[in-house]
């Protein structure tokens, strides 16, 4: 607070839009979080708000009366103890009157009333700290009592605040996506699922010993399909693991990429019809540069085009880095095909370079210096996804920059390659933009970089979406590290003059903002893996459902934080949701972690030991590079010189592909007792298999590893 003495009209304007309710303009900022409570006012009620200065990591608070007669009464600051706070309200007479409770930068205010309506509203950890964990259950309960008592006060709050019940009727339908999310799930608890779960078992391991087989009888194959193939599942695998905040599931990118191998045939027909507008040689420089750099590229953003439009309700619940992935999958796909295709039809040679991102291509010059570095298709087009994903998710005018200047890099790199490759050069304005941007060698750099903002911009919006959205089991970790950082940002937002330029402000606030959220982030993060840590010593079952829920969660995060208050449609629904998210509580002995009064007591900080990332190497040459249309060309002069023996083996080779790709690659729903089938193997061999597809094997071995977890793993995690 400023020298001069603050009076409470000042107070307030800034945050009331009346003596009794807040300033729907002031909760919008920075997203807030905001409850309703019936609470008496007593000294538990006091307590709570003390402890939630504390939770802001403040050491004193802003107090004052709201009503129109004290207008000209200075504003109190008040520290964190509870008596001397007391002592403030009875000061002010034996009559009840409303007031204030404010943090210094605004960021967050307690609203209490002369009756029992009490009003928090702030980041989530501060209107924890007065409702309980269960901030969604807190509003419901309040919705419910303003409907039934009918009081005129309470029913304007419950719908000044959204407490409210709102009807269904006439709200968004379903898209494709989710009809057929529902058709599948109806599927999986039909009488027929136990069978067919067996069946695709069967056959993922059937076309995995076709896979190995293959080369025997067709020597073309040995070392082109099962290479290409495991690096892509390595490289989806390893941006899927750092995606911290993904929406997607790990099933979903597999399709994706096999979405993406397919398209290798149609930007074949599109190059080749370029190509022929233009009267050019296909082997050409201008066909081998700017044509087939131009389609493909093009061609390996069409999956996301195809998401915003057959799953357009799914699209409103996306994470940014969600963008980043499906692009990543569908250039990972292109990619799989295209070294497929050229391995088989010019000679096979292994894969190589580093692990860390693997698919890129290294051409080396006479002297044996590096002439050009290509990222991969998987790389640049998931960093063009990344850049779309931080300007629709992060809602910032100059984010939209990105884009373009991702783009940039991806066509300039995979131009700089084919050019070399046909005997040609960049222009020196071309290749002076590209050496600026990295030459391609720091393009994986960039995509990491990107990536964890992408995740630090997703976790800050879910965390304005504490309103509709259960809680995780336990207390969230890292309890005194967010409290530090709170109280850094607030003392460094209060010394922030209001009369500098509207762009200086803007960055100063980001600046102050930026510890608060990287620890909340870092907090969700270690949250979430607590409790998979806990649901995994609880059996295979647990973990999969912990990671189902997991998911369904961010997405529905996503969705309410996105919407802004418009209308979206939640799948599944909040019931559903939230009776999930008891039960997992239940299963995970967490039950009840948050009551309607009081202050939640806050767990000690959950340190872990970050994994670092050893900077790679350029990866080492790999098979010989084509666009499209050459590599499509390649391949069908190969088939075409194969007798039927050889095509059907070439054929079963491709079904397998796709068969890994595309099924048993999801977290498994049934899981059979290992008691029934000691009993019985004969009889649950089904069930085993329908458990242990292909893709699914690394799901069971991590619920096998969780069962050999110490007890003392419950104990990270508390009420």
């Amino acid at each position: 607070m400023e020298e001069q003495a603050m009076l409470a009209r000042d107070l307030v304007l800034r945050v009331c839009a009346g003596a009794t309710e807040f300033d729907p303009h002031w909760i919008r900022v920075d997203g807030k979080v905001t409850t309703p409570f019936l609470v008496p006012r007593d000294r538990n009620l006091v307590r709570a708000i003390v402890d939630a200065g504390r939770a802001m990591g403040v050491d004193r608070l802003l107090v004052c009366r709201t009503r129109p007669e004290f207008s000209y009464a200075p504003v109190t600051e008040v520290p964190l103890d509870t008596d001397t706070l007391i002592d403030l309200i009875r000061g002010w007479g034996p009559t009840p009157t409303d007031f204030l409770v404010c943090v210094e930068d605004f960021s967050a205010a307690v609203l209490v009333t002369a009756q029992d309506l009490t009003v928090a509203a702030g980041p989530a950890d501060f209107v924890r700290a007065l409702v309980g964990a269960d901030i969604p259950q807190v509003r419901t309960h309040f919705g419910n009592r303003a409907r039934i008592e009918g009081d005129p006060e309470l029913a304007r709050a419950a719908r000044l605040y959204r407490c409210a019940d709102t009807p269904a009727r006439g709200g968004p339908g379903p898209d494709a996506h989710e009809l057929l999310s529902r058709r599948a799930d109806a599927l999986r608890r039909s009488r027929a699922a136990p069978a067919l779960r067996a069946l695709r078992g069967a056959w993922g391991w059937l076309m995995v010993g076709v896979l190995l087989t293959a080369p025997l009888a067709l020597p073309a194959l040995d070392g082109a399909v099962v290479p290409a193939l495991v690096t892509a599942f390595l490289l989806l695998f390893q941006l899927a693991l750092l995606a911290r905040s993904r929406t997607v599931s790990f099933a979903g990118l597999l399709r994706t990429a096999a979405l993406g191998a397919l398209l290798l045939w149609p930007a074949a027909l599109a190059e080749s019809a370029l190509v022929g507008l233009l009267g050019a040689d296909p082997y050409g420089v201008v066909p081998y540069t700017y044509v087939a750099v131009t389609v493909e590229e093009l061609v390996k953003l069409l999956p996301l085009l195809l998401f915003a439009l057959l799953a357009f309700r799914r699209a409103r619940r996306t994470a940014a880095v969600d963008l980043l992935l499906l692009a990543a999958a569908s250039g990972a796909g292109f990619q799989l095909a295209e070294h497929i295709a050229t391995a088989v039809s010019v000679g096979a040679s292994p894969l190589g370079g580093d692990l860390f991102l693997p698919g890129g291509t290294v051409v080396g010059d006479p002297s044996g210096g590096v002439a050009a570095v290509f990222s991969g298709h998987a790389v640049t087009t998931g960093l063009v996804g990344a850049a779309l994903g931080l300007a629709v998710v992060g809602r910032g005018t100059w984010l939209w920059l990105l884009p373009p200047l991702a783009f940039t890099l991806a066509f300039l790199e995979h131009l700089n390659l084919n050019a070399l490759l046909a005997g040609a050069a960049l222009h020196p304005v071309s290749g002076a933009v590209l050496t600026l941007l990295g030459g391609g060698t720091l393009t994986p750099f960039l995509l990491v970089v990107l990536l964890v903002c992408a995740v630090a911009t997703d976790h800050r919006l879910i965390a304005t979406a504490a309103e509709s959205v259960p809680p995780l089991p336990g207390q969230p970790p890292l309890a005194r590290l967010r409290r530090r950082a709170r109280g850094r940002s607030v003392a460094l937002r209060v010394r922030i003059p209001s009369d500098i330029a509207p762009l200086f402000r803007r960055a100063a606030l980001a600046w102050a903002d930026l510890p608060v959220v990287l620890t909340t982030t870092l907090s969700a993060i270690v949250h979430e893996f607590t409790v998979c840590l806990v649901a995994a010593r609880r059996g295979p079952g647990a973990l999969c459902d912990t990671w189902r829920f997991l998911r369904l969660r961010r997405a529905n995060a996503m969705g309410e934080a996105r919407s802004a208050g418009r209308p979206w449609r939640r799948h599944p629904s909040q019931e559903e949701l939230t009776r999930t998210a008891r039960d997992l509580a239940v299963r995970l002995g967490l039950a009840a972690t948050g009551g309607v009064t009081g202050a939640m007591a806050a767990m000690t900080g959950l340190r872990m030991l970050a994994a670092v990332v050893t900077v790679p190497a350029p990866p080492a040459p790999a098979a010989e590079p084509a666009y499209a249309y050459l590599a499509a060309d390649r391949l069908q002069s190969w088939l075409s010189s194969l007798g039927t023996a050889d095509l059907v083996w070439a054929a079963l080779a491709a079904a397998a592909v796709l068969t890994l790709l595309v099924a048993g690659n999801g977290v498994p729903r049934a899981h059979p007792r290992m008691r029934e089938f000691l009993r019985s193997p004969a009889a649950n061999t089904g069930a085993v298999l329908g458990m242990l597809a292909p893709g699914q094997v690394g799901y069971a071995l991590l619920g096998v590893l969780g069962l050999t977890l110490p007890r003392r793993v419950d104990t990270l995690l508390v009420r």
